[in-house]
């Protein structure tokens, strides 16, 4: 094996929610296990799959609060990840949405980055970001400048890796736009073990994920009080009163749902409700594995993972009328729908073809790395 010996090491942004991201991490470290996994703050209990795993966290890490307010320590962030001392690897492999590309490693080191997405607060969604989130004028004007100086340092940061990879097409193009890097696309995986179709009734639509203003939870909730169907919130997050506020009583919110039961609820749902760009779209491969159809915007990296008509439908208008007129359309297509090929075309995007993909790729980069290094 190419690999076998070469020293690894993984860094990430933070294993504190356990989303798309961590997925993706923790099929690093399945691929690369006795890799020790850099990061700036870690929750075992929220995040499963590294029990076994070398953690190296930073001095945030014993900052009371830290790990449930990761989000307010961005600041701290670009000089935690370059004072991580990676000198002792030949190959550092960063997964970054964040500050984890920023690390800084010797000149024989080859540093691969699989950038999730360029940074969104920084960059295409700034002037979101701040509308969204509630918080006082004068931390909004103290944000606003201080993102200016986030954007200089995450510029400069991006030129530190030698390769990037990433998940979607849509990335790539963001990628490009931002950092002026190429970057080979690499989708992330489901588990289909995990999951299963289930046969009987389905009984509620589904929205899951962390209840934040870009995942367009409220768009969700105003289509379902006019639809009166019922609907299955899953996940937490700092909308979540304001979210029950406003939901009838045919919307149930289920909170914090364990890794082990998910699979359950997606199965037994009709369809899974998916109106946010995301950079790929996890959740919606989760539903698909399940034999469940998705209704999503037709934006971001949905396009990629979905096949309209066989897997889903899309919608055109980010709205909750878009909504609304979506789950009606779908609603008449209902029985068009197979378990068995939504499933089928979920197995494309699998967890051991992803980790195939990357271990191959990792071999190709490192080989040619150590050519480079003969040479010069």
């Amino acid at each position: 094996m190419l690999l076998r010996n070469a020293k690894i090491a993984i860094v990430c942004d933070w294993l504190t929610v356990n989303g798309g991201a961590e997925k993706v991490i923790r099929a690093f470290h399945e691929i690369f296990p006795l890799a020790p996994i850099y990061t700036s703050l870690y929750d075992g209990k929220k995040v499963p799959g590294f029990e076994k795993a070398k953690i190296m966290t930073s001095y945030l890490q014993k900052i009371p609060l830290a790990i449930s307010h990761h989000q307010h320590l961005l600041p701290f962030m670009p000089s935690v990840f370059e004072s991580m001392n990676l000198d002792a690897y030949d190959i550092v492999i960063s997964s970054s949405h964040s500050c984890a590309k920023g690390i800084i490693t010797k000149p024989d080191t080859l540093h691969i980055c699989y950038c999730h997405t360029p940074m969104r607060y920084a960059w295409d969604n700034h002037g979101e970001y701040f509308k969204q989130y509630s918080m006082l004028s004068l931390i909004k004007k103290i944000g606003l400048r201080l993102m200016h100086d986030i954007r200089m340092w995450d510029r400069l940061a991006a030129e530190r890796a030698d390769h990037y990879c990433t998940n979607s097409q849509f990335v790539r193009k963001r990628i490009r736009k931002y950092y002026r890097k190429e970057a080979d696309v690499i989708h992330p995986g489901v588990d289909m073990k995990r999951f299963r179709i289930e046969r009987g009734e389905k009984n509620y639509y589904l929205a899951i994920g962390r209840l934040t203003p870009y995942k367009q939870f409220k768009t969700i909730i105003e289509a379902f009080n006019v639809l009166g169907k019922s609907l299955m919130v899953v996940g937490t997050g700092v909308q979540e009163k304001e979210l029950k506020k406003i939901a009838k009583s045919n919307i149930m919110f289920a909170g914090y749902v364990p890794d082990e039961e998910l699979p359950k609820v997606y199965a037994q749902a009709k369809a899974l409700i998916f109106p946010q760009v995301e950079d790929f779209g996890i959740t919606s491969l989760e539903s698909m594995a399940s034999g469940r159809p998705v209704i999503a915007y037709r934006g971001g990296g949905a396009m990629e993972s979905m096949r309209e008509n066989v897997t889903g439908i899309f919608f055109e208008e980010q709205t909750a009328a878009g909504i609304v007129q979506a789950v009606r359309d779908f609603e008449e297509k209902y029985g068009n729908f197979s378990s068995e090929e939504i499933r089928k075309h979920a197995e494309k995007f699998s967890t051991e073809r992803f980790k195939e993909k990357f271990i191959d790729h990792v071999s190709a980069l490192w080989q040619e790395h150590q050519k480079k290094l003969e040479i010069s």
